[in-house]
């Protein structure tokens, strides 16, 4: 009798079980009934244009659809494997803006946090100047003096590969190295393809706009080759784990016990953290007063002059371990929201697809792979992890600071910031200069 009830209850069972299973599935750490209610609130809101235009409002939007694509992004097969949730992030946005999805209270809100506000840059001041002051101090002084090398070897085959890739699809040295490797080695948006402009315009004639309009498709398709790159290579260390440093960059544990960060983790001091939130500030109007005296970009003086503060031992302790508490809140919590607004508003993708051809795609490819190759066999060679080398050397391709961020986060690295930027801002303000004197020699 009883098996009878059991047998009869069992066609019922499965509709409860999953919808057990439904409401207790989380998108984030947030339960699913709970996320749905806040994205329909947000929804209608944007759709019935009583969105906030305020940063309030640019959050709402960002931190929902990180959420959802970023999960979206770390579940699908082979996405999963190449760092799906930030390629997901960064390119469904733009693709839905292009279609218009978005009305134009959705996109003024966003604007108003990532552009007017610059959540961007502080976003940004907080990963490199938190990780710089977190880092073992020995190891970052090691592994700056390192990572030349391997930077220095990953452009010369980025350009080198590139321009031997571009003469087989009929592509002119001068236009290959121009309009497709130096934006994609220029060091991103804001410090790259814009001094860029201005210089092309000022050497060739045209307006600023049409040099942006050409110079931002290859940085972009460039980062979003770094990004799969970076994907690759931590499917690689997962494979071969001797070949990774799991987020260090020098073969510290072999060469001394002193390398390695046995500390427990401190109790988070919510004064310190709000100290060090103050003091990334400090650090990045440091960087912008530094520019006016030195003429070099606001974004390299403010990595300097962390970098000096922690060589020299300068702050206190728990300044520093603030910085850092505050770091890794930023770096956990709002890494797929920034990738959204990126999307949204840097990544236009109509002037993507006006230049978009097999051979266009193929030449970007080429100049971020040989780069990376060329990364992984120099570290190698001078002691560096080369997987973390790679990934390092592969972030100056990346769009600027943003494109670090995507980079690192593809493969789940973010300690490695301090180099990325370094590799970035140092290589990409190089590369503005050295093409600059060179366009005025070739025009």
């Amino acid at each position: 009798m009883s098996n009878a009830l059991d047998h009869a209850a069992t066609p019922g069972s499965a509709p409860t079980s999953l919808a057990r299973r439904l409401l207790s599935h989380e998108i984030g750490v947030i339960p699913l009934p709970w996320f749905i209610g806040i994205a329909l609130t947000v929804f209608c809101s944007a759709h019935f244009g009583w969105l906030p235009k305020t940063m309030i409002g640019g959050l709402a939007v960002i931190m929902t659809l990180g959420m959802f694509f970023g999960q979206l992004g770390q579940r699908l097969p082979v996405l999963r494997d190449i760092g799906g949730g930030a390629i997901l992030c960064l390119l469904l946005p733009s693709v839905l803006v292009f279609h218009g999805f978005f009305g134009s209270t959705t996109l003024d809100a966003t604007r108003m946090l990532m552009k007017d506000a610059n959540f961007l840059y502080f976003v940004i001041a907080s990963l490199v100047v938190g990780s710089i002051l977190g880092m073992n101090r020995f190891i970052l002084v090691q592994g700056m003096m390192r990572m030349f090398v391997p930077l220095l070897a990953g452009t010369l085959a980025a350009v080198t590969a590139g321009l031997l890739v571009g003469l087989l699809f009929g592509y002119s040295m001068y236009h290959t190295f121009f309009y497709i490797i130096v934006p994609i080695i220029g060091g991103g948006i804001g410090e790259g393809i814009l001094p860029l402009s201005l210089a092309y315009s000022h050497i060739l004639g045209a307006s600023p706009e049409q040099y942006v309009a050409q110079l931002v498709p290859a940085a972009v398709v460039g980062n979003i080759v770094a990004i799969i790159c970076a994907g690759a290579l931590a499917r690689l260390a997962m494979k071969k784990p001797a070949l990774s440093g799991d987020g260090m960059l020098i073969r510290a544990r072999e060469e001394n016990d002193k390398f390695k960060d046995n500390e427990a983790p401190d109790a988070i001091d919510f004064r310190y953290m709000g100290a060090g939130v103050l003091l990334i500030c400090a650090f990045f109007i440091l960087g912008g007063l530094l520019e006016k005296l030195v003429h070099i970009p606001g974004p390299v003086m403010m990595i300097v002059a962390a970098v000096a503060f922690k060589y020299l031992r300068v702050l206190p302790g728990r300044l520093e371990k603030g910085s850092k508490q505050f770091y890794k809140l930023v770096s956990t919590a709002f890494i797929w929201p920034v990738m959204i607004g990126l999307g949204m508003l840097y990544v236009p993708l109509d002037s993507v697809m006006n230049v978009f051809s097999v051979g266009y795609v193929l030449v970007c490819t080429s100049v971020v792979v040989a780069m990376t190759l060329a990364g992984y066999l120099v570290g190698n060679l001078l002691k560096m992890y080369p997987i973390e080398s790679a990934i390092v050397t592969c972030c100056h391709s990346g769009l600027g600071g943003t494109g670090d961020v995507a980079i690192l986060s593809a493969c789940n690295r973010m300690a490695l910031m301090p180099f990325a930027q370094i590799s970035t801002r140092l290589g990409g303000a190089a590369t503005v200069i050295g093409a600059t004197l060179l366009l005025g020699v070739f025009a």
